[in-house]
This record gives C-alpha cells, sequence and structure tokens, in this order.
C-alpha cells in the first residue's frame, strides 16, 4: 500500500501528481525550494517539507542523496520523480529501491537500457524493428564520424548517447562540416548529461514525429493507447501536440503501435513510458528512442482514451495488473495541447522570466488547463518558462482546432510575454489546419511567429482599450475575433471599441 507519496519535482506536473493523489486518498508531500518559496504546488499538498541550507550549486530535485533523506524522514513510502530533473536516472531509481522506497516508475535496468539510445539501438535492431541507418555503436572521434557518415551518406545527425530535448545533437550535411559539429555536440552532451558520448544515424529530411504511449504492469501486461502528433517544434523542443495524428490510418497505427509494445518488452517495462518514432513522406517509420517517465504531453492521451496516467503508475507501482487490455482500448475525439511559456515569439523565442500580473484561463467544458502558477507567481530563470498546458477537445480534429481558436481567444497573461501569439497565428495557419506540416514546419514553412494586420496601429489601439475595460470595468477578457481566420477590419474595431 502506499499511504504517502513524496513528489520529486514541482509546477504544475507536481500539481497533477497531487489532484490524483488525492482522489486515491493518497497523502502527498511537497518539497519548498529557495527559488520558489510561495509556488501553488505547496498549497495543495498535504505536508510541506522545509527544505533549509538549500544551496545553488545542486538544486533539490537533482539531489539523490538528500531526496532519499527527505523520503525517509516524512516516511513516504513512494517517490514520483514527474519528468525532468531525475526521472530518467537510473542511480535514483535504484537509491529509492535499496532504500525500500517505491519508485514510481519502471525498474532501474530499463531505464538504463532505454535512456542510453545506443543500447537501444542495438535491442532494436535485434527485434527488428525499423531503424534509420547509423552507426553500430558510440562514436569515438571525428575521424570516425566522418567515415561512418561517408558509409551511410550525407545528411547525418550527430545524437547524444544519454539525455534529450534537442541537446547534443547535431546535423551535418557535408563532409566539411563534420570536425565543427562532432566536437560541439560532444561537448554540449558531456555538459549536459556528464556524457560525451554521442553516435551517428541518417538523417530523415523533414518527417512526422509520431510518439506512442505505452503501459505495462509488472505481471508482464504491455498494451499501447495509441499515438501522438508532436511534429509541431522548434529546435527540437516540442510546442503543439496533438492525439491522435491526422498521417496514421489504422493499419499503421496498429502497426507501429505494435513495434512499440515490441521494444518495451525487451526490457520488461513497466509503468508509463512513450516509445517515439520519425515517419517519412513514404510512410516508413524509424524508432528513434524511448522516454522512460511520464511525458509533458501525456494529458491529449488521457482526454482520448478517458484512462488517468498518473493513476494507472501509481497502480503499477502497488504491484497492480493492468485494468484493460489492448482491445479494450478505445479512442475517442481529438485533442490539442497547447504550451504556453513565459518566452518572447518576436524575440526567437527567448524566455522571459517575471511576475504574473493577472492569469485568466478558459473555463468552457471543452477546455482542461493544467497549471503550476496563479496571479502573483513568479517566472523564475531557474527553471523551465511554462505557465500553462491548454488542452482542447472535440469531436474530431476540425472540431479540435476550431475550439482551440476560441479558447486561446480568451486567454489573458499580464506581466509577462508569452507563446500565446504564436499559437493564434498556428491554429489559422493552412498548412496545420490540412495537416501536412512536418518537424522542418516552424523552421522552413513560417514567414513569421505572431499574427500581423494591415491594421496593426489600429489593432493595438483597440487591445489597449480592452486592457483598460478589463482592469476597470470586467473581470472577464475581451480578445480579437479571429473567428474563421479573420482580422478585424478598422471600421469593426471601431464598433466594440464604441461599444464601451
Amino acid at each position: 500500500m502506499i499511504k504517502r507519496l513524496l513528489i520529486a519535482n514541482r509546477g504544475e506536473i507536481a500539481v497533477r501528481i497531487i489532484n490524483t493523489a488525492r482522489e486515491m486518498s493518497i497523502e502527498t508531500v511537497v518539497i519548498r525550494n529557495a527559488n520558489e518559496p510561495d509556488a501553488l504546488y505547496l498549497s495543495l499538498a498535504d505536508v510541506v517539507y522545509e527544505n533549509t541550507g538549500e544551496t545553488d550549486e545542486i538544486p533539490v530535485f537533482l539531489n539523490i542523496g538528500r531526496l532519499i533523506e527527505i523520503a525517509l524522514e516524512t516516511k513516504s513510502d513512494a517517490l514520483h520523480p514527474g519528468y525532468g530533473f531525475l526521472a530518467e536516472n537510473a542511480y535514483f531509481a535504484q537509491k529509492c529501491l535499496d532504500n525500500k522506497i517505491i519508485f514510481i516508475g519502471p525498474s532501474p535496468d530499463a531505464i538504463y537500457k532505454m535512456g542510453n539510445k545506443t543500447i537501444a539501438r542495438e535491442l532494436a535492431m535485434k527485434q527488428g524493428i525499423p531503424m534509420a541507418m547509423g552507426s553500430q555503436g558510440n562514436i569515438g572521434n571525428e575521424e570516425e564520424a566522418a567515415g561512418v557518415a561517408q558509409l551511410i551518406g550525407y545528411p547525418v545527425i550527430i545524437k547524444a548517447a544519454s539525455g534529450g530535448g534537442g541537446r547534443g545533437m547535431r546535423i551535418v550535411r557535408k563532409p566539411e562540416e563534420m570536425e565543427k559539429m562532432f566536437l560541439i555536440a560532444s561537448k554540449e552532451a558531456e555538459k549536459a548529461f556528464n556524457d560525451p558520448s554521442v553516435f551517428i544515424e541518417k538523417y530523415i529530411e523533414n518527417p512526422k514525429h509520431i510518439e506512442f504511449q505505452i503501459l505495462g504492469d509488472t505481471k508482464g501486461n504491455i498494451v499501447h493507447l495509441g499515438e501522438r502528433e508532436c511534429s509541431i517544434q522548434r529546435k527540437h523542443q516540442k510546442l503543439l501536440e496533438e492525439a491522435p495524428s491526422s498521417a496514421l490510418d489504422e493499419d499503421l497505427r496498429n502497426e507501429m503501435g505494435n513495434m512499440a509494445v515490441k521494444i518495451a518488452r525487451t526490457v520488461g517495462y513497466y509503468s508509463a513510458g512513450t516509445v517515439e518514432f520519425l515517419l517519412d513522406s513514404e510512410r516508413n517509420f524509424y524508432f528513434m528512442e524511448m522516454n522512460t517517465r511520464i511525458q509533458v504531453e501525456h494529458p491529449v492521451t488521457e482526454m482520448i482514451t478517458g484512462i488517468d496516467l498518473i493513476e494507472q503508475q501509481i497502480r503499477v507501482a502497488r504491484g497492480e495488473a493492468l485494468g484493460f487490455k489492448q482491445e479494450d482500448i478505445k479512442i475517442k475525439g481529438w485533442a490539442i495541447e497547447c504550451r504556453i511559456n513565459a518566452e518572447d515569439v518576436q524575440s526567437g523565442f527567448a524566455p522571459d522570466p517575471g511576475k504574473i500580473e493577472k492569469l485568466i484561463l478558459p473555463s468552457e467544458p471543452y477546455v482542461r488547463t493544467d497549471t503550476g502558477v496563479r496571479a502573483g507567481s513568479a517566472i523564475v530563470s531557474s527553471y523551465d518558462s511554462m505557465i500553462a498546458k491548454l488542452i482542447i477537445t472535440g469531436n474530431d480534429r476540425k472540431d479540435a482546432i476550431r475550439k482551440c481558436k476560441l479558447a486561446l481567444d480568451k486567454v489573458w497573461i499580464k506581466g509577462v510575454k508569452t507563446t500565446l501569439p504564436f499559437f493564434r497565428m498556428l491554429v489559422r495557419n493552412p498548412k496545420f489546419i490540412n495537416g501536412t506540416f512536418t518537424t522542418a514546419f516552424i523552421e522552413k514553412d513560417l514567414e513569421k511567429y505572431y499574427l500581423n494586420s494591415e491594421y496593426e496601429e489600429m489593432l493595438a489601439a483597440w487591445l489597449t482599450t480592452s486592457l483598460f475595460v478589463d482592469e476597470n470595468l470586467t473581470e472577464k477578457s475581451v480578445s480579437p475575433d479571429y473567428e474563421n481566420g479573420r482580422e478585424m477590419s478598422p471600421w469593426l474595431l471601431n464598433k466594440r471599441i464604441n461599444q464601451f
């Protein structure tokens, strides 16, 4: 039995875990960190551990020894790592088990084997899972890298053997670039993951990024919950996700899903995990990697399957068998997730830390908001800049996009610059609407990152007026009328202004 759960994380994922744990009658313990002494998650948990004496050298969420001490001191039966930080650290998972703390996640062995992309490729290769051509193992130096690249043909991509998130990753298009890119990738990998090891793959031009959510238990049962479309990304960082993907039909979905389950079986996988693939223009797919944790984008899968992934993680950790089989998984509707971050879109998505002075999020029944902040919260440079995840559901993709436009126009955040202008533009882009975008969409197909109008000065004046109205007359925000993709004319703007 798990009666008390330590959450070794912060922000919206901490809030997310607290909500499910409360429904399961499990007490939650969270840690106050020096950078966010008044964070939202602290007010929601049953127990707040005061981590006195914390230094900036090793944040508590990265301090394995300290987290084990806190778990033991608070008499926590289990520990949930969330995502990021130590969520995919095999040593941390093993230390939890050594101290009789239930680690809510897969086995240390599975984390290690799937976390090392070189080992993961070898396992996938033995199982006959499709992969892009690449090196047999890690590459020792730039000369060896050049030899492999010449053998498989340019362009190639250098990848860190450990970690992910686009770090330690460089595309090489011609031989004269290899030495420079190899050294950059290796040094970046060492800095980010304390491991300079890299390997090389054939670079797939303009693919779609498709990932499959899997669930396994300790009894040997493994299922997949369908796919997520994650091709809207910038510098390998995902910005918007949706489920399912318009690129897959039922046959391809079954084939890729079966391969995802197959790779998970090679390491006796249990808990939630994600198997990632690239899909080329000829509908060939290639195994990329496996993430051995809950994903940021897990809500879109929850919304189309009705399955609470955090609840399933906890149940599996308690030794329970999955309560469903593959044939029981039914996909219903469509879901889109927009990651609203405190970033300056016009400055290349640069972080914009600061205090959130006002926060209004939509409350319509088709909108789910996962957030770790509130009005008055600070977005600090020490952590990621996420403000909220806006998850919109519809009967189908067209309906979900329509509702996404409405929901985005009802969000108002004051105090920091956000990625809202990008999303408002994106969901009105013809290529996004017809689903023909690839991972190269933002870099190659977008001329701008934000909405622009020939009546820009008039629009700015109207927005200023509406902000004044919001602050002085009403609690509801007034948004530009972009319904059906139409920008306002100055006459309509004047009509709106005169209403006030």
